[in-house]
């Protein structure tokens, strides 16, 4: 029982200073009659958000549909690429090098030259996510197939076991608490992705993201409607962590530490 109110506690505490923290800043702007072009207190943006609610989760919606699509398109070349990496030493030293200057090239200074060469807008943005997205599959991932203990695979060898085989039922298994562990962090970075190449294009379309949205927002001195975006798109990357999270936990908590030590 003094386990179940600490963990009770723990999981309160989060929610406790943040109420806290709304409760002070609502306070200070109150008191100090600050105005909302300037800085607008947690009611207003409430608000503002529940005001413009049918404009902003249209275009939240075209957000997470380049968000979902690039993170879609990581797992799969990300994933791949990591299998094939674990069958050929030489690949893998051949080709992930490239894949670490995508990562560490600044997406913001690349995202303008894709949406010059790539004539395609909503193509150019799903690139922009790919990109972000993309890295944190493959090493993970590729870590995890690396990692499969030699013993096991002497094992495998030992019962001649196809490649396939030692593929399937040794190395994926074993590198999924890896592959799920990049996941959760790919799923943030595609909606960061995603956001950034819409400032990016700065450009109104058919399919407006949330991003053009608050860009819209600055450029009309519209504060209260921009902290509303910035909170939608907050709520929404919390969401997405939550999720595959979840889902982490759904997969591995009846085998793999990661998982069954959170249940002691």
């Amino acid at each position: 029982m003094t386990t179940d109110r600490a963990k009770l506690v723990q999981a309160a505490l989060p929610i406790l200073v943040g109420l806290l923290f709304l409760a002070g800043w609502e306070a200070f702007v109150r008191i100090e009659q600050i105005p909302v072009y300037i800085l607008p207190g947690p009611i207003r943006i409430a608000e503002r958000l529940w005001e413009d609610w049918d404009t902003l989760s249209d275009s939240l919606l075209v957000t997470l549909g380049v968000t979902f699509a690039a993170l879609a398109a990581a797992v799969i070349g990300g994933g791949g690429l990591a299998i094939l990496f674990a069958q050929s030493k030489w690949i893998e030293a051949s080709l992930f090098p490239f894949a670490v200057i995508l990562q560490v090239t600044p997406i913001v200074a690349i995202a303008p030259l894709i949406l010059i060469y790539v004539p395609n807008t909503e193509l150019a943005l799903l690139i922009c996510a790919w990109i972000v997205a993309f890295f944190p599959i493959l090493s993970n991932t590729t870590l995890g197939l690396n990692s499969t203990d030699p013993n096991f695979l002497d094992l495998m060898q030992l019962y001649r076991a196809k490649r396939w085989q030692t593929l399937w039922y040794l190395r994926i298994p074993n590198a999924m608490p890896y592959f799920l562990g990049g996941l959760k962090i790919a799923g943030g970075l595609s909606l960061i992705g995603a956001v950034v190449a819409e400032f990016a294009a700065g450009t109104a379309t058919a399919g407006t993201g949330l991003a053009y949205r608050i860009l819209e927002s600055s450029y009309r001195l519209d504060i209260p409607r921009m902290y509303a975006g910035l909170v939608l798109l907050s709520l929404t990357g919390i969401l997405i962590f939550a999720s595959f999270a979840t889902l982490s936990w759904l997969i591995l908590h009846r085998w793999h530490d990661s998982a069954t030590r959170r249940e002691r």
